[in-house]
């Protein structure tokens, strides 16, 4: 559990110091930014061309998207934490409005779902941010109401009302797969921020109970979770998607057949340079490829794990906990789809996914989790030691339990 004391750490633990950031997280990030790049130059040339006359399209745009959102992940870097700890409860109401939005003529209908908003030319997904500001929110609520945090009327109803609300306006989209990953964050920084497992396990069946009853009675879900339990079924229908990620993969092999000269793109694979951009990587960097990936993930959840436990106040770790969750769901639902794990959910992979919103959302948590690692207690280098607790820290974790 993340969660202790609150009065204990303020009272024991110095203020914190702002240092210089952590740049092996940077590095790994800007390595990682310049594989999508290259990836979309070679993924979407195909289509681009097709539509709109100019194969460098997709490229072009992701190049603005990529600078806008380091520009951004710069602000975000040194904006005042202060600032930040004052707003979750306007993110929350901005995303509100967003969402509702969307269900407006206002919104942006594509293939039947409106979940985008025009924007200067561009489309937004506010999905993306409503992310990051339920984070802000559980986070603030959780670390300010520890008293509150194993009763069920005060210390539970609230953040799962706000987040019943965010996943009510997601399915009206309908967008079912951002409305689990809203849940599992919520999941997730609750189990951290010491709400008991007893009404964890409670609601989880609750919600468990709900997502099948709507996939049940939602022909769409059903054809997709039928599509996903055997795609070749329905090789050039439901299952048409998931069969060409599978080909992809597999014709990688090991080294993989060379940049730009992967035949999937070729208008067989859809969304090659979106939610599919990984079976790209895969058919034409191989196995390789897609260690090297998986390597710089690793390193960016390594580095981000370090900053949270390198927190010293309570609101600060969840906060970073919760956006890297963010990223690091994005990731692994991306992976589970390509691989024919879970049914398709539209997710995008971070960094990598064409797409304005994924990345500037993606950036914006990397600026935030940078702007932490700023203040990284000398003393989460003991972390993984075998040092024993001190008397006071055992009787510490005695009272809290």
């Amino acid at each position: 559990m993340i969660a202790a004391n609150k009065n204990y750490k303020k009272k024991n633990a110095p203020a914190a110091k702002y240092g210089s950031i952590d740049w092996w997280l940077l590095a790994a990030v800007l390595i990682m930014l310049s594989l999508g790049l290259l990836m979309v130059l070679s993924a979407g040339s195909v289509v681009g061309e097709r539509d709109f006359g100019d194969k460098y399209y997709f490229f072009k745009r992701q190049f603005a998207f990529v600078s806008f959102g380091l520009a951004v992940m710069t602000l975000c870097v040194y904006f005042p934490r202060k600032i930040l700890n004052s707003v979750h409860y306007l993110a929350v109401s901005a995303s509100i409005f967003l969402l509702l939005l969307t269900l407006t003529p206002f919104g942006i209908d594509v293939n039947g779902a409106s979940r985008w908003l025009p924007f200067f030319g561009f489309s937004l997904q506010p999905m993306e941010f409503a992310r990051i500001a339920l984070v802000l929110y559980l986070s603030y609520f959780l670390s300010t109401h520890q008293h509150l945090g194993r009763t069920f009327s005060k210390g539970v109803i609230p953040p799962f009302a706000i987040t019943g609300i965010l996943c009510m306006l997601l399915l009206l989209q309908p967008d079912f797969g951002a409305a689990v990953i809203l849940l599992a964050i919520l999941f997730f920084l609750c189990l951290a921020g010491g709400t008991r497992f007893i009404y964890l396990a409670f609601s989880f069946s609750m919600m468990t109970t709900l997502a099948v009853s709507l996939i049940m009675n939602s022909p769409y879900r059903m054809r997709r979770l039928l599509a996903f339990i055997d795609p070749f079924k329905d090789a050039q229908g439901t299952g048409y998607q998931l069969v060409q990620s599978f080909y992809a993969l597999a014709e990688g092999s090991f080294l993989g057949v060379g940049m730009g000269n992967g035949r999937q793109k070729l208008l067989y694979l859809p969304e090659a340079h979106n939610d599919f951009i990984v079976s790209v990587i895969g058919e034409e960097l191989g196995l390789l490829g897609i260690t090297i990936m998986m390597g710089l993930f690793m390193l960016i959840f390594a580095r981000c794990y370090r900053i949270v436990l390198g927190q010293k106040e309570l609101r600060d770790k969840l906060t970073s906990f919760g956006l890297s969750l963010i990223v690091a769901l994005g990731a692994t639902l991306n992976l589970a789809v390509i691989m024919g794990m879970v049914p398709p959910k539209g997710v995008a992979m971070p960094f990598l996914s064409y797409g304005g919103s994924s990345m500037l959302a993606t950036m914006i948590c990397m600026g935030l989790i940078l702007n932490y690692s700023r203040t990284v207690s000398h003393e989460e280098k003991t972390l993984f030691t075998d040092k024993k607790p001190t008397l006071s820290m055992q009787k510490l974790n005695k009272d809290y339990a």
